[in-house]
């Protein structure tokens, strides 16, 4: 028996190096960026530092209805997230004439922000997109979540000793002081890292799970979304102008319905005689997303749908993407998911590390396994080098520059490219060090300029910069110091 248990522990640890091999760099940039996108309103308000002005909901969203009709008064429709306590303004997507685009509208004068950027957005659709197009970024996160949960499996079935092992630490011990960090760093948050990845994978089910949608509704998504949310209405536009009704009276209509403030509003055909606005209960008062929705007609203000999800399935769907978005989440609460985040994306940089230095102690490294070591190096410093290069060009590139926002997310593109040929190039040795000080570097100057410690939020994002770059450029210096590893060659691999 005790044969058939080493022997399963020992596929279930070749099936946890493997898949995490495979694609544990697209996990480290999920990873990282989901533990950013937990600050997404925060890390917002810190990149617009001139809109600071603060108004009701129902004022904020005159305002920018009153601007969108007049700058994109034939868009599909508007999307807009109302400012909430973490966010002051109000988030809008919308088609002028060119193709969706996402703003950050003023609360009280309704136009863009002066400081165009995408701000926390960035990091979300970085998260479950990658930077890759509809629907391809999202299958290659889909697989990520399904290696991910399943190296969770494998490395708890293949480690005997999780929970003792999580109290032992052997610094300056090579491969056991890199196993004994991987362990602690997965084993600590455990159950974050089974429910994030878990989540992660219902949040985008109809995408790499369509089968059970396809045999009941076939290619009719209409149906199937008016299914799944039948308190928003969707009627085809009349093709003639009318006058959208005021929306502070539908706004208080509908948070006396639902019986909680209101936190999304979808306007339907603005200035059609068709128009329809839909009203979302705000998904930060409860775990579940999207709880309930009211729609009125947009002419006459009247209720056309009036809904709250109590079907037990959907609930159950809802809580666990809640969970996943945590967007119900305190203070505290956020600040736990961040450091279990943090912990889950070290774990996955830890373990691709793991997998060169525990080869490179048996015998001297392969072709393949010396182009992971250097990947590694480019990769595990080079994509935080790309989000720090995204701050940095906020504060930088000009106000009313053309296409600000796409510029931000090139120059984080760009300069993670850069970093990841770097270390391509350069040997380990060289490359650490050198990566690790830019980023430091980055860090901390991304941290001081603009109004560095106006407010809480600019200053609580600032701190956090800067323990950033301390805690970076120590690891920095530690490589300087550190001389280059010797390959060892055990006994068995020189009979070998």
């Amino acid at each position: 028996m005790s044969v058939v248990r080493e022997g399963a522990r020992q596929a279930m640890a070749w099936l946890h190096g493997w898949t995490g091999l495979l694609l544990g760099w697209v996990l480290f940039v999920m990873c990282l960026a989901g533990t950013l996108s937990v600050f997404k309103p925060e890390i917002g308000r810190w990149m617009r530092p001139e809109t600071t002005a603060v108004a009701d909901r129902a004022a904020a969203l005159a305002a920018a209805t009153g601007w969108l009709s007049k700058a994109a008064p034939k868009s599909f429709g508007w999307y807009l997230t109302l400012p909430g306590d973490r966010m002051n303004t109000v988030e809008a997507t919308y088609d002028p004439g060119t193709g969706f685009v996402y703003r950050a509208l003023d609360p009280v004068t309704g136009a863009p922000a002066p400081r165009e950027t995408l701000g926390g957005e960035f990091f979300y659709r970085l998260h479950f997109e990658l930077e890759l197009p509809y629907p391809w970024g999202r299958l290659l996160a889909s697989l990520a979540a399904m290696v991910l949960l399943l190296g969770l499996i494998t490395g708890i079935i293949a480690h005997r000793r999780i929970f003792k092992d999580f109290f032992t630490f052997r610094p300056a011990k090579g491969q056991r002081s890199w196993l004994d960090g991987h362990n602690a760093l997965g084993v600590l948050a455990l159950p974050f890292h089974v429910m994030i990845s878990f989540t992660g994978l219902l949040a985008l089910a109809t995408l790499n799970m369509p089968w059970a949608l396809s045999a009941n509704y076939g290619q009719d998504m209409a149906a199937m979304f008016q299914a799944f949310q039948p308190g928003q209405v969707d009627r085809p536009a009349a093709g003639k102008p009318a006058q959208l009704a005021p929306l502070a009276p539908m706004l208080r209509e509908a948070e006396r319905r639902l019986g909680h403030p209101v936190g999304r509003v979808t306007v339907a055909h603005p200035g059609d005689a068709a128009a329809t606005v839909t009203m979302f209960r705000d998904d930060a008062r409860q775990i579940a997303y999207a709880a309930g929705a009211i729609s009125f007609d947009g002419v006459t203000g009247r209720v056309l749908a009036d809904f709250t999800e109590n079907r037990p399935a959907l609930q159950t769907y809802g809580v666990a993407y809640g969970l996943h978005l945590a967007r119900f989440a305190p203070l505290a609460t956020r600040w736990l998911y961040f450091l279990c985040g943090a912990m889950l994306t070290l774990a996955v940089a830890s373990g691709m590390v793991l997998w060169v230095v525990k080869r490179r102690e048996r015998a001297p490294l392969s072709r393949g396994n010396r182009i992971i070591e250097r990947l590694n190096a480019g990769v595990l410093a080079g994509v935080p080098i790309g989000c720090v290069a995204f701050l940095l060009a906020n504060r930088l590139l000009p106000l009313g520059m053309a296409g600000r926002a796409e510029a931000e997310g090139s120059a984080a593109l760009w300069s993670a490219g850069a970093a990841v040929l770097l270390g391509a190039m350069l040997a380990p040795k060289r490359s650490w060090p050198l990566l690790l000080s830019l980023l430091a570097l980055g860090c901390a100057a991304a941290a001081l300029p603009g109004g560095a410690f106006a407010d809480s939020v600019q200053t609580g994002m600032s701190l956090t910069l800067l323990a950033t770059a301390a805690a970076t450029a120590w690891l920095a210096w530690r490589q300087w110091r550190r001389p280059a590893p010797a390959p060892r060659r055990r006994a068995r691999a020189q009979l070998a």
